[in-house]
């Protein structure tokens, strides 16, 4: 009993992956240890990277560059640590869903996510699904999505993780973990603290990032619990609360701040028995924003949403080729501002998947939703996936797929601007991927298409207010490499991961590249570790894009690191990193007017015990 206060003192809210057939503990183990199994079983025909242990280790910034750094995606910033939105594939912000823990947290009020409002190490993975997803994560999966989860280990062990760090422009970064438990409970919790005057020169100029400042503290803490054999409880709770200021342009100063709560909470009970199993999760999602226009004045505008969610899963496993879900999900959310009133808005979905493991080298799915959404009509969303491994040594995958985004409260309530008649974006797409692996590499490539019509645009009207209105069809299409190399010889290690992608994403109406949305980006990570040492070296490349009235031009930006790895006492590892960010030095924006930060240091210490 004493377990079970322990867990609900926590308010936490998790969800766990329950088996599909009768298992024995140790398969119960590691089933319950994974987050979302939709990603793992359903989803044969997608490409999906997945950030290694290691990798999420030795990050150190913000999500955004974490991201930034490993993979395809395209950031920008107003500024480093101000708003960070992501386009994927050539597709807008609002148009990539992330996903945590299986749940879609995409804002009910721009439809968007702000990366800089996530602690890397909140996370125990973080895992880039690419190409439609609205069949399974629902609006705005159109690009890909990027998936956030947790983890919790059912056997006996108490871990600790201790992360402090400090470095130029003031900025200091603590983290604690905790994980603990034994076969039948287990619990962790984690708190990261971030605070950085983020005072950085404007390179070219005798100007610094005036009004920049920012911190934020997160908390998390999951807990499970098997009630016996066939019942396992689950809950998981996850808050993040920032407060920053807005810093101005090269040409503009400011004097705005921005304070933004996010509160995320699930509860889940999971039952399986032989081939059969349920979960039943509630949800509770709080966001919520206050903006001052001057920071040093108490008046302030505002807006909220409160998000209910319940959501049922049911898996049965045929016979041992044949795997089929369904998915019944009702959500209602009930908005308030300043801007918006006070809209609510009820969905309820209905979702069916199918697996079918024709052979041990052909697997394919089939998978089918339809929304019901208050105010307007949902479009009927399918998706089909294939993938045939021809050898050890080479896989083919294929996955096409009808999407879409529904319209955020902003779009459709925003005073004045809003528009109630808009439809919800539609989008087709079509992916080839083929794998190829090695004892020593592994490399993909994948080739894409996609279309949308209605997209959602605000446009000055005849009057000049600008309106949102579905305005836009665009095309985007082009090609994605990743490349993974590994080598070991008498204890000198040597990695390598890098990614290319050629994008294409224009305006069908006028011809041209949306703004925003590099034709070329290019990263690489490369690490080489010999005994206790170890260096990192990061570089990316970002070509050119349009912006309203012109270009901004293309940027290389490179960071090292170097680590040593020691024992302070029995049990007690340490990791001591030093850092170089911005290693040459560059002068670069990847918002029009917004410079990034010059070179900079950080050093950090990591404790494990």
């Amino acid at each position: 009993m004493r377990k079970l206060v322990y867990i609900f003192l926590g308010l936490v809210i998790g969800n766990f992956t329950i088996a599909h057939a009768q298992l024995d503990s140790i398969q119960q183990l590691d089933e319950v240890i994974l987050s979302d199994n939709k990603l793992k079983n359903f989803s044969k025909g997608y490409k999906i990277t997945v950030l290694s242990d290691s990798v999420l280790q030795k990050s150190n910034g913000s999500l955004t560059d974490l991201l930034r750094y490993n993979s395809n995606l395209y950031f920008k910033e107003s500024g480093y640590g101000m708003v960070s939105s992501v386009s994927f594939r050539g597709t807008n912000a609002s148009q990539t869903a992330v996903v945590w823990n299986g749940i879609n947290i995409n804002s009910q009020l721009n439809g968007q996510v702000d990366f800089n409002t996530f602690n890397n190490s909140n996370y125990d993975a973080v895992e880039i699904r690419s190409g439609g997803g609205s069949v399974q994560y629902g609006s705005g999966a159109i690009g890909g999505s990027v998936h956030l989860s947790n983890a919790l280990s059912f056997k006996k062990h108490a871990d600790h993780k201790v992360k402090m760090s400090y470095g130029s422009f003031d900025t200091k970064r603590a983290n604690y973990q905790l994980s603990t438990g034994d076969e039948q409970w287990s619990v962790n919790f984690g708190v990261g603290y971030v605070d950085s005057e983020n005072d950085y020169k404007y390179l070219g100029s005798n100007k610094t990032n005036v009004n920049g400042q920012y911190e934020n503290l997160s908390f998390n803490v999951n807990a499970g619990y098997f009630l016996n054999n066939k019942n396992v409880l689950k809950l998981y709770h996850q808050s993040f609360l920032g407060d920053r200021n807005f810093s101005g342009t090269r040409v503009a100063p400011s004097k705005s701040r921005y304070e933004d709560t996010n509160h995320r909470s699930m509860l889940e009970w999971g039952l399986f028995h032989n081939n059969l199993s349920s979960k039943l999760k509630v949800v509770h999602l709080f966001e919520e924003f206050k903006y001052f226009e001057n920071k040093d004045a108490e008046h302030y505008s505002f807006g909220n949403v409160k998000s209910f969610i319940g959501n049922h899963n049911f898996n049965i496993k045929l016979n041992d080729a044949i795997e089929v879900r369904s998915i019944l999900e009702f959500s209602k959310y009930i908005g308030e501002g300043d801007s918006f009133g006070s809209p609510e808005r009820e969905a309820f979905s209905a979702t069916g998947l199918l697996r079918h493991q024709v052979s041990d080298a052909f697997i394919y799915g089939l998978n089918i939703r339809k929304d019901f959404t208050s105010g307007f009509k949902s479009p009927l969303v399918f998706s089909a996936d294939a993938e045939y491994r021809f050898s050890d040594s080479y896989t083919l995958k294929l996955n096409g797929s009808r999407n879409f985004r529904v319209p955020s409260f902003n779009d459709l309530y925003w005073k004045p601007g809003g528009n109630l008649d808009l439809l919800p974006e539609l989008s087709h797409q079509i992916d080839l991927g083929q794998e190829f692996s090695s004892r020593f590499f592994d490399v993909k490539v994948n080739t894409y298409y996609i279309k949308t019509k209605d997209m959602i645009q605000w446009i000055p009207d005849n009057t000049g207010l600008f309106r949102p209105q579905n305005v836009n069809k665009v095309k985007s299409y082009g090609a994605e490499l990743e490349l993974f190399l590994r080598y070991h010889i008498n204890g000198h290690q040597f990695n390598l991961n890098s990614g290319y992608s050629y994008t294409v994403s224009k305006n069908e109406a006028t011809g041209k590249q949306l703004i925003y949305v590099p034709l070329h980006k290019a990263n690489l990570n490369f690490s080489y570790s010999f005994k206790a040492m170890e260096l990192v070296y990061q570089h990316l490349i970002n070509d050119e894009v349009d912006i309203i009235g012109g270009q901004l031009k293309g940027y290389n930006v490179g960071n090292i690191g170097l680590a040593y790895h020691y024992d302070v006492f029995e049990n007690v590892n340490s990791i001591l990193q030093f850092n170089i960010n911005n290693l040459y030095n560059s002068n670069y924006e990847n918002v029009a007017l917004r410079p990034m930060p010059n070179r900079n240091y950080q050093l950090q210490l990591t404790l494990k015990f």
